[in-house]
């Protein structure tokens, strides 16, 4: 069993940045792909970005791109979610997961979920 903590959450104004952390513990994450969702009160849980074991291919969601950069850390055990240009639609709790398959974005496809880390964005 892996075990994620997110970290890094927080109020920011629009256009702002910050820089979520998502450390696992427990078994080792080797071959998983690491996936950041999001979610607000009411809404169904959605897709963010997620990132290969090697690091080399990465996926966001067209909300977030080009804002938004994944990257891991494989000998800390550690995937970062930075956020630049923040938009108060980006108001959510964000959630890390793991998955073994390669090009899901369906978070029922991702296990090992964090308790999530709140991003507040003001306008």
């Amino acid at each position: 069993q892996v075990q994620l903590v997110e970290s890094g959450g927080g109020l920011v104004q629009t256009g702002g940045s910050l820089r979520l952390s998502c450390a696992a513990s427990g078994r080792t994450f080797s071959g998983h792909v690491m996936g950041w969702f999001r979610q607000t009160p009411g809404k169904e849980r959605e897709f963010v970005a997620r990132v290969v074991w090697s690091g080399s291919v990465t996926g966001y969601a067209h909300s977030v791109k080009d804002r938004f950069t994944i990257s891991r850390d494989n000998a800390k055990n550690t995937v970062y979610l930075q956020m630049n240009s923040l938009k108060p639609e980006d108001t959510a709790v964000y959630y890390c997961a793991t998955t073994r398959r390669v090009a899901t974005t369906d978070p029922n496809d991702y296990e090992n979920w964090g308790q999530g880390t709140q991003v507040t964005v003001s306008s």
